[in-house]
């Protein structure tokens, strides 16, 4: 089951003595920011294989996924720029979202904007949705810079700091039931994006 989403996982844990796995793992939590990538069971694997380098690996997951985010955040501010008003009076999308809706929701957005990025940075809801609705809704950029350091780096550190903390013991966890903790990720963000997007 999932066998040929568990290779590339499988490669990064190999890859994790690179000289380049720093490297490597900020850019995938780069790319985990804008597209649906499931990220979290990367840094379970560089965590407890080098639980001395913990929180330099959380620290490494911010930085990428924040930088992801701000990135998508300006794709989400093109969007609107070019094709926001076609967008939004797309015949086909009416049927689920009108232009009334859509502005009306929008304005929600900028009211509850820290809440939103707050919510979509810590909780399984898709951060890369919510910053690009972000861009496209034209919230304030200081927001979605401040919300994301603090919930993303939240969301890391406990996960780091859970390796360290129960890294003997989860150790083998992770390996005996990974195709298990994947497809709940999967399904997760399936459902979020589906529930709040």
């Amino acid at each position: 089951m999932l066998t040929w989403l568990k290779k590339p996982y499988q490669w990064m844990g190999s890859s994790i003595d690179s000289p380049y796995a720093d490297h490597i793992l900020c850019f995938l939590f780069y790319l985990e920011a804008i597209f649906f990538l499931p990220t979290d069971p990367i840094l379970i694997l560089f965590c407890l294989a080098r639980r001395d380098r913990a929180i330099r690996y959380a620290t490494i997951a911010t930085i990428g996924s924040v930088l992801g985010g701000i990135t998508s955040y300006y794709i989400g501010t093109a969007l609107w720029s070019y094709y926001g008003e076609q967008i939004i009076h797309n015949g086909t999308i009416n049927y689920i979202l009108t232009p009334s809706r859509f502005y009306r929701l929008s304005e929600l957005f900028k009211q509850h904007e820290w809440g939103a990025i707050m919510t979509a940075g810590f909780t399984p809801i898709p951060y890369k949705a919510a910053t690009l609705a972000a861009g496209f809704c034209n919230i304030s950029i200081q927001a979605l810079i401040v919300g994301s350091i603090v919930s993303r780096g939240a969301r890391f550190y406990l996960l780091a700091a859970a390796c360290i903390i129960f890294g003997e013991r989860i150790n083998g966890s992770v390996e005996k039931y990974f195709n298990l903790i994947l497809l709940a990720t999967a399904i997760l963000i399936m459902l979020s994006a589906w529930l709040f997007t």
